[in-house]
């Protein structure tokens, strides 16, 4: 149960790191050599992004890798055969990232069914609302699969708590309006709109959307469970090459 696992990392840790992919980016190999990196700096979990030729909540950067993968000829398909290859050679959860027109594409059932076969722990389908989400909801329920819901800080107390009801595992707490890869201000107002999400849930919080360095990182200490960092860890392979990927990692949690 994710949830379970995450209350146990963070009796071990002050706060726990996410990290995020999009699968297939720069190449399906350099993909899993990115995931090793990140799983042997020492990762407590990370997201799977399915590639998807509209992916709404998402800055240029990883739209552009979207994007790459897609002009290649990646298929939903592919994905799940990395997912299931990730799954089987690193121990800690993995969730798909993804948006409901690939989940109803392929089938709700068939792909809850699916995710609990090769391991994932759950899924974040950004653009998903519960109101229209029963069917997935029911799926992932069957298979003991984590749905994962996302606050803004546009979003209010009652409905903080009606999405709270329907997820499992813990809560995304964007930090600003926009897209991911945007700058953020790490600052007394993202302190308030966090003392908000804590109060309307006791799932675990954790905060991504312009996470990039070990400071933002140490502003979220106490204040959340998990920090998520993507688009930044996509900008150093491109300027850098996979082989930066571990020692960035390490240099956030050490």
């Amino acid at each position: 149960m994710l949830e379970t696992y995450l209350r146990g990392q963070r009796a071990k840790k002050d706060i726990l790191l996410m990290t995020h992919i999009v699968v297939g980016y720069p190449s399906f190999e350099a993909s899993f050599e990115i995931v090793r990196a990140m799983v042997a700096a020492g990762v407590d979990l990370m997201e799977l992004q399915i590639p998807f030729s509209e992916p709404i909540a998402d800055g240029p950067v990883i739209l552009r890798a979207n994007q790459e993968v897609l002009g290649r000829g990646a298929r939903v398909r592919q994905s799940l055969a990395f997912a299931e290859r990730v799954t089987a050679a690193f121990d800690i959860p993995f969730l798909f990232m993804t948006y409901c027109n690939i989940v109803f594409k392929y089938g709700v059932a068939d792909f809850a069914a699916e995710m609990a076969r090769i391991g994932m722990a759950g899924a974040i389908v950004a653009d998903l609302p519960p109101e229209e989400g029963e069917t997935y909801l029911t799926a992932m329920q069957a298979h003991g699969l984590a749905p994962i819901f996302i606050f803004s800080p546009t979003t209010g107390q009652e409905r903080m708590r009606m999405l709270a009801g329907h997820g499992r595992g813990f809560i995304y707490c964007v930090a600003r309006k926009g897209v991911t890869g945007q700058q953020t201000a790490f600052s007394q107002e993202l302190e308030g709109y966090l003392a908000r999400c804590r109060q309307a849930t006791d799932l675990p919080l954790a905060l991504g959307f312009g996470v990039k360095d070990r400071a933002d990182i140490d502003f979220l200490r106490g204040k959340v469970d998990i920090a998520v960092i993507g688009t930044e860890t996509i900008r150093l392979v491109d300027q850098h090459g996979v082989g930066a990927v571990e020692g960035f990692i390490r240099s956030l949690l050490s």
